[in-house]
């Protein structure tokens, strides 16, 4: 399972002001000197700050884009995994079965122990069937009847 990174808030916030106060830290030094060309001096400074934040403007975007993906792929994976054991549970011929269900990027892993071939057989068809499904690893034993 994927590790989901979230920005909130209060951090997207911290971290901008602190990017701006680095950004805007030279001008504090221009307040105080009087030579000649102080103003260009300031405005060249000004259109590099600027950049700065655009700059980190659209970090924070894309790293904020990566998270919704992430995010998305994880709700995919959990509705697929809903989607393989509702299918499974409906088969009359697998419903009293312990199959275990796992989903990661797509691809289904059936995991337990049925009572005959012809079960793994008709548990991987029917995941296999199911809308969304990449593949399946078929990790499903016979075990003999108690």
């Amino acid at each position: 399972m994927k590790t989901i990174a979230t920005i909130k808030p209060l951090a997207l916030f911290a971290g901008v002001s602190l990017l701006l106060a680095g950004a805007l830290a030279p001008f504090s030094e221009l307040a105080s000197a009087q030579p000649e060309g102080t103003m260009e001096k300031a405005g060249q400074q000004l259109d590099r700050a600027a950049d700065k934040v655009e700059q980190a403007g659209t970090d924070i975007k894309d790293s904020a884009s990566r998270t919704a993906e992430s995010t998305g792929e994880y709700l995919d994976d959990s509705a697929i995994t809903a989607k393989v054991k509702w299918a499974i549970l409906r088969d009359p011929d697998l419903k009293t079965l312990e199959i275990s269900v796992v989903t990661t990027d797509g691809v289904v892993s059936l995991i337990g122990a049925v009572d005959s071939q012809q079960s793994i057989d008709r548990a991987a068809a029917v995941a296999r069937d199911t809308a969304a499904v990449k593949s399946v690893e078929n990790h499903l034993t016979v075990t003999a009847p108690k």
